[in-house]
């Protein structure tokens, strides 16, 4: 068959179509609930043992990852009742191979009462998350911090929702 992109469309003109047939009650076929739950199990029986693609423990998704980000967590922000991911504060996580954990973050203004302490406690609790070697932390003020950088939980935890 070839193509030709130069011949347009053939097109058929009719006076009417046939109403199509309309479902009765008769048509159903009757099965068992039995037989039900077992066209259920079918459906789901692939879509249950697909499995994740492997993904490395520093990458997000990780159990390395997740874990130093749960430990971010748990560190709030003296002033706000928020912790300090959700707040937005942290930039950035990677794990190289070597398990060492550079964390990027910043603080809601350069005055913060806790600029002195809070990049430090950072350190301390990421690297002492099982599987972290090393931990390292890089503040910084560009871009600097605003409020939409916040989760929609912390969002809704102080009222902004």
């Amino acid at each position: 068959m070839t193509d030709d992109t130069n011949t347009p469309p053939t097109s058929e003109e009719v006076s009417s179509v046939d109403t199509p047939r309309r479902a009765r009650v008769e048509d159903v076929v009757e099965e068992t609930a039995a037989e039900k739950l077992e066209r259920k199990k079918d459906y789901l029986d692939g879509f249950l043992k697909e499995k994740p693609a492997d993904i490395a423990g520093n990458e997000p998704g990780g159990d390395l990852y997740e874990s130093v980000i749960a430990a971010l967590k748990e560190i709030f922000d003296p002033e706000i009742p928020v912790n300090i991911y959700d707040l937005g504060l942290i930039y950035g996580v990677e794990i190289d191979d070597n398990s060492r954990a550079v964390v990027t973050m910043t603080l809601t203004t350069p005055h913060c009462p806790v600029a002195e302490s809070m990049p430090g406690e950072v350190e301390l609790r990421v690297g002492a998350v099982p599987g972290v070697g090393d931990a390292e932390v890089n503040l910084v003020w560009d871009p600097p911090w605003d409020p939409q950088k916040m989760s929609d939980e912390a969002k809704l935890e102080l009222g902004m929702l």
